[in-house]
């Protein structure tokens, strides 16, 4: 990704993908906060930055957010500072290396192991023969130890990290076990029926590699990051947490898990915030409660952009149009700026106009409205219209929420209708 001088160059610049390590310096934008929380003091990354710097009693978090109001972003750059303090991080994208629908609790542990084992290998840290050979026999057991070369090569083609000296064996293993995970189901029951049955021995496993890397590094704790799980749905969420709350929040190390924003709505999420230290990560509120523009989260938002491309490349009031669109939505914005940018160059502009974006807003619209029926207008009309607070029909709003087309804000904890599932509304005659 570059700096956008040319509308051709926007269509790069506003991929909906989270900024990585090496684009930080030129492309993140770090005062938004204040109006995300209404508090420029109040912040959920900063919250759990402290916590894993701290090495407090409770190491695991639930990280909460729309999608697309910029959690990957924000947890790439709190892991690029805990690296530059020395803390080993690995973050997870699930995404790569599982089905997300069909994935149960037992998978996050094979993966908490290998990104541990790598950590360890990119520390320098020498485990024992004997620890090697716990997790070799934990797998390997009673199966066929040899990996395949099509395995092999198949894991290189996927990017799995290859290890040297006594590594090398085992991450071959973890390259075929991500496989089989993903691909085949009778070897799938195989790992995860052993993760059940054994998982104590496990998690004793995963304990004394963090602890040799621990160790290793003047005390500080090896982190994980599972940047992608706020992508499942409900059911699928319920099915790898609910039950599963003490096991998961039990390592020894900090674990940051991203969980689906909806679910906070749910009763069963009370059992939840018994094992984990919750936090969520707010849109950008452009808009008051009362349906006024907060120029200050528009600034901001304009800010983000000017980050990323010449704001000159946006005809008169073409930008304002598509954040107030958009509803703090950065992945939106994005999405509809990569659209208009599109449009603009097909018809060799140097610029993007007003039509350009309504034409993508159009197509943006289209899509959300897809999710709603027409039994859910009167629930969303009534929203708009003032009940931002107390919505009642819990379950409604935990759909309407997960569909994107209802939008939560800062610490009062309102919500407000998608912008443009409003203007669809009012054409609908229920304004």
């Amino acid at each position: 990704m570059k700096y956008a001088a040319r509308v051709s160059e926007m269509i790069n610049a506003f991929s909906p993908a989270p900024l990585q390590r090496e684009q930080m310096e030129e492309f993140y934008c770090k005062d938004t906060m204040e109006f995300r929380t209404s508090d420029k003091y109040d912040s959920p990354i900063e919250d759990i930055y402290d916590a894993c710097r701290e090495n407090q009693e409770c190491m695991a978090f639930l990280l909460l957010g729309h999608r697309g109001c910029g959690k990957s972003t924000e947890l790439n750059r709190m892991s690029e500072r805990l690296a530059d303090e020395g803390y080993h991080v690995k973050i997870i994208k699930c995404t790569k290396d599982l089905d997300l629908v069909n994935m149960v609790h037992s998978d996050l542990f094979i993966l908490m192991g290998e990104a541990l084992l790598q950590m360890a290998e990119e520390s320098g840290c020498n485990l024992s023969q004997d620890m090697i050979g716990r997790i070799e026999n934990f797998w390997c057991e009673g199966t066929e130890t040899m990996v395949s070369q099509e395995v092999e090569a198949a894991s290189l083609e996927e990017g799995a990290s290859v290890g040297t000296g006594i590594f090398a064996n085992i991450f071959s293993v973890f390259a075929k076990i991500k496989m089989d995970l993903k691909y085949n189901e009778e070897s799938r029951k195989e790992y995860r029926k052993r993760i059940r049955i054994r998982s104590s021995e496990w998690i004793e496993i995963l304990a004394g590699i963090s602890e040799k890397i621990a160790g290793h590094n003047d005390g500080k704790r090896p982190i994980i990051i599972f940047e992608d799980l706020d992508k499942l749905n409900p059911e699928d969420a319920w099915k790898v947490f609910y039950n599963y709350e003490a096991i998961l929040s039990g390592m020894n190390f900090p674990v940051i898990y991203t969980f689906p924003i909806s679910l906070s709505y749910d009763v069963k999420f009370s059992a939840m915030e018994s094992y984990f230290v919750t936090k969520t990560l707010p849109m950008i509120k452009i808009q008051t409660m009362e349906g006024e523009d907060f120029q200050d989260g528009i600034d901001v938002i304009e800010e983000i952009v000017a980050k990323r491309t010449e704001l000159e490349l946006f005809g008169e009031g073409v930008l304002k149009k598509l954040i107030q669109s958009t509803g703090g939505s950065l992945r939106d914005l994005f999405m509809a700026i990569n659209a208009s940018a599109k449009r603009a160059v097909r018809r060799d502009s140097r610029t993007v106009s007003m039509e350009d974006a309504g034409r993508a807003l159009e197509e943006l619209k289209t899509s959300l409205t897809r999710r709603i029926e027409k039994k859910d207008y009167q629930f969303l009309a009534n929203i708009y219209r003032g009940n931002k607070e107390q919505i009642e029909d819990k379950e409604m709003l935990l759909n309407m929420l997960q569909a994107s087309v209802v939008l939560e804000y800062n610490g009062k904890r309102w919500h407000n209708v998608h912008p443009l599932v409003i203007d669809f509304l009012k054409g609908q005659g229920l304004d």
